[in-house]
């Protein structure tokens, strides 16, 4: 491995951005490549963040041999084939969530990276924050003993558009794939793969989930709570609780630095401000297993993002939501 993982960019849209200027504040890696389906967009995105190598093709940017890793940030319904595109030239890989549009799709680019031996993580870069892995600490060492229910949301009011990708059924849209992912993995985060699924939503004039809220029940009887959504603003906050106390993740919980664990009638605030952005962690995690030698995370393994994908997949039946492409 070269002494700086040097990344390329698939897709250079609005969450490119973000991973572009995290990527900063990683001081062993580098911005080496971007790649769009256009030399223009390409070439803009390179010029705000100084990349040396502009690709106008996904293929190109895969074959490039100056990169190492590519962080694959197009729309929902071109995940599966732009990771596998990557995989299939030998890059390490990082795939925005949702990791695709179903079970069966994440099946298929998980297979294939474990055929090929590559490395391939899902983004979800939450959960490598430093104060979610102040949460997993707290948890394992008993801090509010046993967990036996979370509840968390992400929701906001976009302006209605059938063509963008939050309403449109061709690019996988509606809040579930969206947003509605962050809450589900923090679930399975904690309380791993439900037994059970009990799902609503509100099906706008486009057939994709607009507002939605569904619990979740372990073999163990555990819940979780959730909700989310596209048209509806919601406090973003997150609650962990147990048999001796509750932890809170204070708003907005999926990009937080400050928790607050209420046990034994105290409460203890714990202030964990990130560096950078915070998409700077997730790409520090793909840099520490690719020098190790690892094919995946263990704190984002694979089998857990299709477990996530399978409740995904639970979730929507309930709805009878079903993309063009499935």
């Amino acid at each position: 491995m070269a002494e700086k993982i040097r990344w390329g960019i698939l897709g250079p849209g609005k969450i490119a951005r973000k991973f572009a200027e995290g990527l900063k504040s990683v001081p062993e890696a580098e911005l080496a490549a971007v790649g769009s389906r256009s030399q223009e967009r390409a070439e803009a995105f390179a010029e705000d963040f100084n990349i040396p190598r502009r690709h106008g093709s996904y293929a190109a940017l895969a074959a490039d041999e100056q990169v190492d890793a590519i962080y694959v940030a197009t729309p929902h319904a071109m995940h599966k084939d732009s990771a596998i595109c990557c995989l299939q030239a030998g890059k390490a890989v990082l795939c925005e969530k949702p990791f695709a549009i179903n079970a069966a799709q994440a099946r298929e680019v998980i297979q294939f990276a474990r055929k090929k031996k590559l490395f391939l993580m899902e983004a979800m870069w939450t959960r490598f924050l430093p104060y979610i892995v102040k949460l997993r600490e707290l948890l394992a060492d008993g801090a509010i003993g046993q967990v036996r229910m979370v509840c968390g949301d992400f929701g906001f009011r976009a302006g209605f558009d059938p063509k963008s990708r939050l309403f449109d059924p061709n690019l996988g849209g509606g809040g579930l794939l969206d947003v509605g992912v962050y809450p589900v993995s923090l679930a399975s985060m904690i309380l791993g793969e439900p037994s059970e699924v009990a799902a609503l939503a509100e099906l706008g004039r486009t057939g994709v989930d607009e507002q939605a809220a569904f619990v979740l029940k372990c073999p163990t009887g555990q819940l979780a709570v959730l909700f989310t959504g596209v048209r509806t603003l919601t406090p973003m906050e997150a609650t962990i609780m147990g048999t001796d106390g509750y932890i809170r993740l204070h708003s907005p919980w999926w990009r937080g630095m400050t928790l607050s664990v209420h046990a034994g009638g105290k409460e203890q605030v714990h202030e964990l401000p990130h560096e950078g952005n915070g998409y700077n962690y997730e790409a520090a995690e793909v840099g520490r297993c690719l020098r190790e030698g690892k094919l995946e995370s263990q704190v984002m393994p694979l089998d857990e993002t299709l477990s996530v994908m399978r409740t995904l997949d639970r979730i929507r039946a309930q709805w009878g939501l079903k993309y063009p492409m499935e």
